[in-house]
């Protein structure tokens, strides 16, 4: 458990993503306002260590898998202006380390912050997660879960993603910073040691 090393109470072992319960969001500005979406296949394990600071994550997402809510954009998105799924299908995460995050006021939740290596059309790049962990329960089914919230705000040039349309003046269509939200159930898959 991580009472005294100041990591979340969890119990050590290998945690399963569960998809059908958890969420990949995004938002990114378009003109004046905002346009949300949404990832829809992906999976990934966590595995806690002894010391939960120490724990390691891995996720994979399918990028064609995009949903915006607008066919015609999704298909944009996916093409190479975009993310050019047909040669990069997947987008990978792998954690590099936790620590205790102290910011603003006390947060209802314990906050940590995630390191790890973001790869994107395969460009890799550090990208930090500012997770809550709230905490484990068994569920109808003789599982533990335990749940998590996460964001990120990552740049699209920074992954090769530089399209965009020219509007009157300095103005352009799209926006480059792009929010991330995860809101992620796991299921312990196996107890005891984890790396």
């Amino acid at each position: 458990m991580g009472v005294d090393s100041g990591g979340p109470d969890i119990a050590a072992g290998r945690w399963a993503i569960d998809p059908v319960h958890s969420e990949i969001t995004f938002t990114i500005r378009h003109l004046m306002t905002t346009v949300r979406g949404s990832f829809t296949d992906f999976g990934g394990e966590i595995r806690v260590a002894g010391d939960p600071l120490g724990s390691a994550a891995e996720a994979e997402i399918r990028m064609a898998s995009i949903d915006t809510r607008s066919p015609d954009r999704d298909a944009h998105v996916r093409s190479a202006d975009f993310l050019d799924v047909d040669n990069h299908p997947v987008m990978a995460f792998a954690g590099t380390g936790v620590e205790p995050a102290t910011i603003g006021r006390r947060a209802r939740q314990p906050r940590y912050h995630v390191d790890g290596e973001l790869t994107i059309k395969d460009v890799t790049r550090p990208v930090r997660l500012l997770a809550e962990f709230h905490g484990t329960a068994s569920d109808p089914w003789g599982g533990t879960r335990a749940g998590f919230t996460a964001t990120a705000s990552i740049s699209r040039r920074d992954f090769g993603i530089e399209f965009n349309v020219p509007l009157q003046g300095d103005k352009v269509m799209l926006g480059d910073t792009i929010a991330i939200q995860l809101e992620i159930q796991a299921v312990l898959a196996d107890g005891g040691d984890a790396a």
